[in-house]
């Protein structure tokens, strides 16, 4: 074996710009720029890896330092030349930015730009992902970038552009390479093939294009490493699923009608078989979405973009016509949405085969998956009574055993008789009601629907002071307010009692009263609603005040029974203070008892509020 072979991609790396495949905007433009005598001091190339970044760099260096440059033609044979397709670094540098990211290392390379070419007319340096350096050493570049020597060119090459800084950015001029396309990479690889002397398919070729994505020097190196087999036989596209670990098409294909067709345990066989035969669980995942990606085009796109959008071969693509008639769209798209899933489940599991399994077992369960021509057969099926239609499947030698429909019947109508005439449903209301219940009671001769409780309006006291509570922004006063009793919460006012008139003073004296105010007019959206913060009185921690309006429908009597729920009588505001002297005296013996024992609580509960504060509020008692 020689110690001196070249890898192809180095063998057939272009040396001219004329050489350059698939990137025609940036031929053109640096064409007419050397031609014009047009050079900038500093050029951006960015795009994809393997699309002729680094090459385009030389090319350009080895343009302008000729001996007959700056010429779009380059002798090859000159000095400078000689040096650049030998990558002896003279005049032009090369630095890779990886390796070479910190600020010492731009600094460096600063010191020595002074220096004057030694060969060609241009003193060159080009940067190879750039994207590594760092901002300082960014910086560093920043000024000799934007008004470097007279006889020196940067060239930056980068395949992750948003990392660069912009201020870098605005001082080059940008190039942007795109990915070379199928038909341009098949070309040249032929091209290859036919000088080395490799004997290999077009459909090979087509299958190592498409592989590459778009980066040229990935289909090359691909090339180099099949052509050992060209040697005694013509390379096909079996070499190449090999090579790659891909799984063929017919293999694909009948797993593919598994499926479809409901058959998981046929399916797992399948599976297992190319499990064994060296498949990786993800590589078999991801070789599925891409058959289903393929059958979801040929469905959808028209057939003279089949060959290019799919990479596969008429007899191929005429499979997938076929299959396409089983399947909607929306089916297949459901696939896809599934083999993703579990391709991602796959790449975080310990036990991919496992989960391998139990996705194949997921896809071939197409009973959810049913096309919409069947759900809409199946619905006029149930509507009408009848027997439900069997669901469409795939030819005979790949149909699977369908069970039996079951019959659907529907229930017995009410007899006419039962319901009453339209004539006496718009007589009276009571007539109405009448009617309603006779047509209840025949319905629910033979079932009685469960009770429903009755849902709480959001009227009532307690529901309106959780309402108020909740629009309050302070958790300390929310806290504090928990220590309180509502009495009235309305449009009209909000009146609220405690127990304790230190607590009363501290509302009444700080912002908090405000904080109360804001939240009623939240609630009840308006401004400036009252808020009253006072002593509980006797009765009040007993007394219950409806604030909703009647319904129109609703009977007076019933809202007065509702109200008067306290047995306790409600003490009026007056215009004067009460005395306790002129309490005692109009109250009964039986009240006198109950407002001691009110008195007892009343001394228990501030004992405890005052606790309560304090530890709140970090608050001390002030004689």
């Amino acid at each position: 074996m020689s110690g001196n072979y070249i890898p192809l991609y180095r063998k057939y790396r272009p040396q001219s710009l004329e050489n350059l495949v698939g990137q025609e905007h940036i031929k053109k433009t640096l064409t007419s720029a050397i031609e014009l005598g047009k050079i900038s001091h500093a050029y951006l190339f960015t795009g994809p890896r393997g699309t002729g970044k680094t090459s385009t760099a030389r090319i350009l260096a080895k343009s302008l330092n000729c001996k007959n440059g700056p010429t779009v033609h380059p002798c090859g044979e000159c000095e400078s030349c000689r040096d650049i397709t030998n990558s002896i670094p003279i005049d032009v540098i090369e630095i890779d930015a990886a390796s070479n990211r910190k600020v010492e290392d731009a600094q460096n390379l600063l010191e020595k730009i002074q220096y004057v070419p030694v060969n060609g007319k241009y003193k060159i340096y080009i940067i190879d992902e750039v994207h590594m350096l760092t901002n300082h050493a960014f910086n560093a570049l920043l000024k000799t970038l934007e008004e470097p020597p007279e006889n020196v060119i940067f060239i930056l090459a980068t395949t992750e552009v948003h990392k660069v800084l912009d201020t870098i950015k605005s001082r080059c001029q940008r190039f942007d390479f795109r990915r070379i396309t199928t038909d341009d990479i098949v070309k040249h690889l032929r091209y290859i093939s036919d000088n080395e002397g490799i004997k290999i398919t077009d459909d090979a070729l087509f299958a190592i294009a498409k592989n590459s994505a778009g980066g040229m020097r990935d289909s090359i190196s691909l090339l180099d490493q099949l052509s050992i087999l060209g040697i005694s036989k013509e390379i096909t596209v079996d070499d190449v699923n090999s090579i790659l670990g891909r799984i063929s098409f017919d293999v694909l294909k009948n797993l593919s009608y598994k499926i479809i067709n409901s058959k998981p345990s046929e399916a797992i066989e399948i599976l297992n078989d190319i499990y064994n035969s060296g498949n990786e669980p993800l590589q078999i995942l991801t070789n599925l979405c891409e058959y289903f990606k393929n059958l979801l085009i040929v469905k959808t796109c028209s057939d003279k973009l089949l060959p290019d959008l799919t990479g596969l071969n008429e007899p191929q693509i005429k499979e997938l016509l076929v299959q396409k008639d089983f399947l909607e769209t929306h089916q297949i798209v459901f696939l896809i949405e599934r083999i993703s899933y579990y391709i991602k489940e796959i790449k975080l599991a310990s036990n991919q085969h496992l989960w391998l399994e139990v996705g194949m077992i997921d896809f071939a369960n197409m009973t959810e998956n049913s096309t919409l021509l069947d759900l809409q057969n199946r619905v006029k099926a149930l509507e009408s009574g009848g027997e439900l239609p069997a669901a469409k499947f795939l030819p005979n030698e790949i149909k699977s055993p369908i069970a039996e429909p079951a019959v659907v019947t529907r229930p017995a109508p009410i007899e006419p008789q039962s319901i009453p005439k339209q004539e006496e449903l718009v007589k009276t209301e009571p007539q109405k009601n009448e009617a309603n219940s006779k047509e209840h009671a025949s319905v629910t001769e033979e079932f009685t629907p469960p009770p429903v409780s009755k849902k709480s309006d959001g009227k009532d006291l307690a529901s309106m002071w959780q309402m108020l509570l909740a629009n309050i922004k302070s958790p300390s006063t929310q806290a504090l307010l928990k220590l309180a009793k509502p009495v009235s919460i309305a449009p009209e006012g909000v009146v609220i009692t405690f127990r304790n008139d230190r607590l009363v003073s501290q509302i009444n004296d700080t912002n908090k009263k405000q904080l109360i105010v804001d939240a009623a007019n939240i609630m009840f959206n308006q401004k400036e609603t009252p808020v009253t913060i006072k002593m509980a009185q006797f009765g009040d921690n007993k007394t219950v005040i409806n604030t909703a309006e009647p319904a129109e429908d609703e009977d007076e009597s019933e809202t007065e029974e509702t109200i008067k729920i306290s047995p306790a009588p409600v003490v009026q505001k007056q215009d004067r203070d009460i005395e306790p002297e002129e309490i005692k005296e109009n109250l009964s013996q039986d009240q006198q008892l109950s407002k001691e024992e009110d008195k007892k609580d009343k001394e228990r509960i501030e004992s405890d509020q005052e606790k309560m504060v304090i530890e709140l509020f970090d608050g001390k008692y002030v004689e």
